[in-house]
């Protein structure tokens, strides 16, 4: 079966579409997305703007076109945090669907972290035991833990790059006082739900997914996304160290030039890589595994769980 999945993130807008079958991992068959930023393009009253709302149904508009000359039988679609936050997501959400007749489903944060973590756990398998897992997205980091495919815990904090970026940095580089002040609020947010975690016992592999850690993962050394999804990629907590005062000294368009670092993303890589830091020193990981699945093949891979029942 072909099945399509749109992921209406904080800064992107992502259309997947891949070839699923029962017991088989789904083989990406088109992808396309776009930088939209809906979380950038906020009225004074906090709600998502007309022109984004218009480039959002544009977008979906065009991705049922791309799906139907695919041959997609399924097209779904899930929102996140920056639709979710928004006053008038639900508004959001209808006009989509009365131009598309795409119904985008509100996806929660609990939701978020549930989902990444059963694609983390169907990438790796029952042999990785016990698995701790993180994901920064735009609008939030979603923490999640446990020996099976629901996790024990699941945790999302509003401690997305975007969201901190746009919150506690304005200077381009950030000032020193900036880059201490959100090092603080991260810590405190990861500390106040470290110890549910930690009493489920030392996890076995402690994993991230996301284009922030992949493009930390790229800039510490890791391989090329060139080199494909199964060549083992890590993220070491001594080389992150090493890397955070040289970034937070760059300015954007200087990050920019690193590699893996796209010129969207550029501005908040100093609080992707804040937060990124704050979680491995907090439970104790001298390195994170990157894995390639994350939330859209989660779900996926509900979705096909759930016709198989």
């Amino acid at each position: 079966m072909r099945l399509g999945v749109l992921d209406v993130g904080s800064n992107t807008v992502h259309l997947l579409i891949v070839d699923a079958r029962h017991g088989g991992a789904p083989v990406p068959a088109h992808s396309r997305k776009i930088e939209l930023r809906l979380a950038e393009s906020l009225t004074a009253s906090g709600e998502i703007g007309p022109a984004a709302v218009r480039r959002l149904v544009d977008f979906v508009q065009e991705s049922t076109l791309i799906g139907e000359d695919a041959g997609v039988a399924q097209l779904t679609g899930f929102a996140t945090s920056a639709i979710r936050e928004a006053p008038n997501g639900c508004d959001v959400i209808e006009e989509v669907e009365r131009e598309t007749g795409v119904r985008l489903v509100l996806l929660s944060g609990d939701d978020e972290a549930r989902l990444t973590f059963l694609a983390v756990r169907r990438w790796f398998g029952w042999s990785s035991g016990r698995l701790l897992v993180f994901d920064i997205g735009g609008g939030s980091l979603e923490i999640a833990a446990g020996a099976d495919e629901e996790p024990d815990e699941a945790f999302s904090l509003e401690l997305g790059a975007g969201r901190l970026t746009r919150n506690f940095i304005a200077a381009d580089p950030p000032t020193a006082e900036e880059v201490r002040e959100l090092r603080r609020h991260i810590r405190s947010e990861v500390a106040s739900v470290a110890g549910r975690i930690g009493r489920l016992g030392r996890a076995e592999m402690a994993v991230a997914t996301s284009k922030t850690f992949r493009q930390l993962a790229r800039i510490t050394g890791a391989a090329p996304s060139s080199e494909g999804p199964y060549v083992r990629r890590g993220l070491e907590r001594d080389d992150l160290g090493d890397w955070i005062p040289r970034i937070s000294a760059m300015t954007a368009a200087e990050r920019a030039e690193l590699p893996g670092v796209s010129a969207g993303r550029s501005a908040q890589l100093v609080a992707g890589a804040l937060v990124a830091e704050a979680v491995m020193d907090i439970f104790g990981q001298a390195e994170l595994v990157l894995c390639p699945w994350a939330l859209r093949e989660g779900v996926i891979l509900r979705h096909m769980d759930a016709l198989d029942e």
